[in-house]
């Protein structure tokens, strides 16, 4: 069967963001004196009198209590950087610079020397002590966040457990976190903002991720061109051929963007799951970092023409965008395709939260998980190359203190902006780059579609898959059993080996969404917020089987607004789950609220609106403020046990 190239694969790439899962249950209790214990391959920073434990990397989950023996590697210089701290007295510094991994082999003959003997007993009947305090009006916030650290529990596959009582009134979980992000009540709505003039810029976007990722900057930056302004657009050299094609000027970024999609689905978040993964993470992540002073202020590597960057756009995964922002003195505006402010309304996309009391703590839990990762390269990046001091918390690794504009690019139909983000938060739609007016699609694909009805799409884009050959079979199955024809995109994974060729299944390689997509009924895909995009606008029922990150955000999502079923988890992935998952979609009323989805989503310029919210937030008299570090009443009491498992200080 032909096959044509798919130009539209997406995943959210961020290999420094950790996943947090607040569910329900007790704490720890309290104490002073600190052991360690590294077990197969994790790290337990454990407090001796009180039970808390936090385990990092391994093989399998461990809760709470739990121990296994064996031996293991370091977390005081491995899994998110070189720090130093209490953890130095139980165990050995790992002698390493960023970027390097440390020396696991000479670590296990000690760490398998170090126990931890614990009492589960004890450790519930002090834990319920501790939850009531912390949730006791009469304790000052300040006290509650001291003990809040006693119950943040990061977990061996890079998450962080935060065990909050089922019964808290969300308004008493108040740790002093609330910001300027509520002042927006009377805000002017975007669609209604005019577009003053501004005078010609040199605009750099520092953009990382995959393909999907990128593709929404590109569409923002020629429509910058279109009002005379310079637009560079810095990402992987994997798409320089993607942005030049579209008229901007590129620049190359480090960081390989298949290596990090294949490091989140391997390791579900930002702790690497064993030694060999450490120094995969921090060579990405380095290079990218440091990769961005030349990205602002170089000249164009083709033509030699001088560059200097006068604003700068990006995503938060570029993580030293802020940074380079303060050396250079230049405004910056955060765009991305995942909440990343903090919100009572939905949890953090990477979290995994149970609770509403918790959705709005979770955003600064991952932002301090993210920042105890990197911050070693950062303030490494910043006194070499920038020429900066060290900074102990900007807000986290993305420095987003309360000044810095951020825009988000999803539909407000789908997801309306949250009652208690203000006026320096703006919600500008999906954007969409043009692919399909100047695509031809190849004869056979043609004659395909023409020959039977339409079909479902399903694929996963650029996120490898582990067993291609098992879901590929599992595809063709529950199309043969539903009766439907089916288009099987290729991608990364390798999808598509069938032993033999089947005449309702197409195999793909490329092809613009935009096009595809409307001669689809239905889509099923890993849930890339480009790929959503696409497949919504299209009015395609959609399911999503999501891998890592904000995928499964993007199903809760699509499931809320009842266009498609509950995300299939890719673990879970399964041909009774898929059957059903289409029976749902070819229901008509499912259709007909994904048209009417589409229809809403007809009247939104996404493009638009974030040229809006770009120009709407550019300073214009004054320069534009320094960001300035947050008060560490928050990551300093609050992430103290998590902290202490890296061997931080």
């Amino acid at each position: 069967m032909a096959a044509v190239e798919e130009k539209n694969g997406d995943s959210s790439s961020d290999p420094a963001a950790a996943e947090v899962v607040v569910e329900r249950g007790g704490g720890a209790g309290e104490s002073s004196s600190e052991s360690v214990e590294v077990a197969n391959g994790r790290t337990s920073s454990s407090d001796s009198s009180s039970g808390d434990e936090i385990l990092v990397g391994g093989d399998g989950p461990i809760e709470c209590g739990e121990k296994r023996s064996g031996g293991g590697y370091s977390g005081s210089g491995s899994a998110i950087g070189n720090c130093s701290g209490p953890a130095e007295k139980s165990l050995p510094r790992a002698k390493t610079l960023p970027g390097e991994s440390s020396s696991a082999e000479k670590l296990v003959s000690v760490v398998n020397e170090l126990k931890l003997d614990r009492s589960n007993t004890e450790r519930r009947k002090q834990s319920n002590t501790l939850t009531e305090k912390i949730f006791d009006d009469r304790i000052s916030a300040k006290k509650k966040l001291k003990m809040l650290n006693r119950i943040a529990t990061v977990k061996d596959d890079g998450t962080v457990e935060l065990q909050v009582p089922g019964d808290v009134n969300v308004e008493n979980l108040d740790f002093g976190t609330e910001d300027v992000y509520n002042e927006g009540a009377d805000e002017e709505p975007l669609e209604s903002t005019d577009l003053q003039y501004i005078p010609p810029l040199q605009i750099v976007m520092l953009i990382v991720g995959t393909r999907g990722d990128v593709q929404p900057f590109i569409a923002i930056g020629k429509r910058l061109q279109d009002y005379g302004h310079r637009v560079r657009l810095a990402t992987h050299k994997n798409f320089k051929e993607f942005v030049l094609t579209a008229g901007l000027e590129f620049y190359p970024l480090g960081g390989d963007p298949k290596a990090l999609a294949e490091y989140m689905v391997k390791n579900k978040g930002f702790l690497p799951s064993g030694p060999s993964e450490i120094p995969v993470q921090r060579k990405q992540m380095k290079e990218i970092i440091f990769s961005l002073l030349p990205a602002c202020r170089e000249p164009d590597p083709d033509s030699g023409i001088p560059f200097k960057a006068e604003a700068v756009i990006a995503n938060p995964p570029a993580y030293g965008h802020a940074h380079v922002a303060e050396a250079l003195k230049v405004p910056i505006h955060i765009f991305f395709t995942m909440p990343w402010t903090p919100t009572s309304e939905f949890p953090h996309p990477l979290s995994r939260v149970k609770q509403q009391a918790g959705y709005r703590l979770s955003y600064q839990i991952v932002d301090s998980m993210i920042w105890l990762g990197i911050r070693d390269m950062i303030n490494d990046f910043r006194k070499k190359k920038l020429k900066l001091r060290p900074v102990t918390y900007l807000s986290g690794a993305q420095g987003s203190a309360s000044d810095v504009p951020y825009g988000y690019i999803w539909s407000p139909h789908l997801v309306p902006k949250p009652k208690d983000w203000g006026p320096k938060i703006d919600v500008v739609g999906f954007c969409f780059l043009d692919l399909a007016s100047s695509y031809v699609p190849p004869e056979p694909l043609v004659k395909w579609l023409e020959a039977g009805q339409k079909p479902i799409y399903i694929g996963f884009g650029s996120l490898p898959v582990q067993e291609p050959e098992k879901m590929t079979q599992i595809i063709v199955e529950a199309l043969e059993i539903t009766k439907q024809r089916g288009i099987i995109n290729k991608g990364w994974g390798g999808l598509g080996n069938l032993k033999e060729p089947k005449e309702f299944v197409y195999l793909l390689d490329n092809c613009p969404h935009d096009w595809l997509f409307l001669q689809c009924t239905a889509v099923v895909h890993h849930g890339g917020a480009g790929t959503t995009a696409a497949g919504l606008k299209a009015a395609c029922p959609t399911t999503i089987v999501p891998f890592f990150g904000d995928q499964p955000f993007w199903g809760d999502r699509v499931q809320a607004r009842g266009v498609g079923p509950a995300p299939i988890p890719v673990d879970e992935f399964s041909r009774d789950k898929l059957v059903k998952a289409i029976n749902f979609m070819l229901d008509p009323e499912v259709k007909q609220r994904a048209v009417e989805l589409a229809k809403a989503m007809e009247t939104e310029d996404g493009v638009a609106g974030a040229v809006k919210a770009f120009f709407k937030h550019l300073p214009r008299k004054k320069p534009y403020p320094e960001p300035s570090p947050v008060p560490s009443g928050f990551i300093g009491p609050c992430m103290g046990s998590v902290k202490r498992c890296f061997g931080c200080s």
